[in-house]
C-alpha cells in the first residue's frame, strides 16, 4: 500500500559521479548545496487499519540536515523536534503539483523511515492526509503506477 520515488524532482543521473553531490536510499545533497531526506506521507484508508504511504523527498536546510544526518543512528531521535523542509517530490496523481508543499519532519524510532506531514491546505494531497481516502481510490492510484497514462488523477 505505498508508492515511492527513487529521487528528488532536482536530482539529474549526470550528479551520479560527482564529488559533491549524493544519492542513498535515505539522503541526498546535490552540488553540496541542496540537501534532503526521505520520508513517508501516510494517508489513512477509510474503513480499515492501514495507510496508503507515499515515499517522497523533503528538502532541508544545511542545518537541519546535518542534524537529521548526526542522529540518523542514534536511538531516541524520535524525540527531535519536527524539522521544517519543503516537498520535493512531485507526485504526478495531484493538481497542481505537489513541490514545494510545506512540511513537517517527524523522525521515527531507527530504522523507520521519517512521517511527513503536510501543512494543512486545500491541496488535495494535504486534504487527503487529513481525511483519508477510499479503497477505491488506492485502486486508481496502484492502477495508474502500474499503467501510466497521460494527465494527473
Amino acid at each position: 500500500m505505498n508508492y515511492s520515488t527513487t529521487a528528488p524532482h532536482y536530482w539529474d543521473p549526470t550528479f551520479a559521479n560527482a564529488p559533491d553531490c549524493l544519492l542513498s536510499a535515505d539522503q541526498c545533497v546535490i552540488s553540496a548545496q541542496h540537501y534532503f531526506i526521505k520520508g513517508l506521507i501516510e494517508i489513512p484508508v477509510i474503513g480499515s487499519t492501514t495507510v496508503f504511504s507515499w515515499g517522497v523527498w523533503v528538502s532541508l536546510s544545511r542545518p537541519t540536515f546535518a542534524r537529521a544526518a548526526d542522529l540518523w543512528e542514534t536511538p531516541g531521535r524520535e524525540k527531535e523536534q519536527p524539522y521544517f523542509g519543503w516537498l520535493s517530490t512531485d507526485l504526478p496523481f495531484y493538481s497542481p503539483s505537489t513541490l514545494n508543499l510545506k512540511t513537517h519532519v517527524h523522525t521515527r524510532p531507527l530504522g523507520e523511515r521519517p512521517v511527513i506531514e503536510l501543512e494543512p491546505t486545500d491541496h488535495p494531497l494535504s486534504v487527503e492526509q487529513r481525511t483519508g481516502i477510499t479503497l477505491d481510490r488506492v485502486r486508481v492510484i496502484t492502477e495508474t503506477v502500474l499503467h501510466p497514462r497521460a494527465g494527473r488523477i
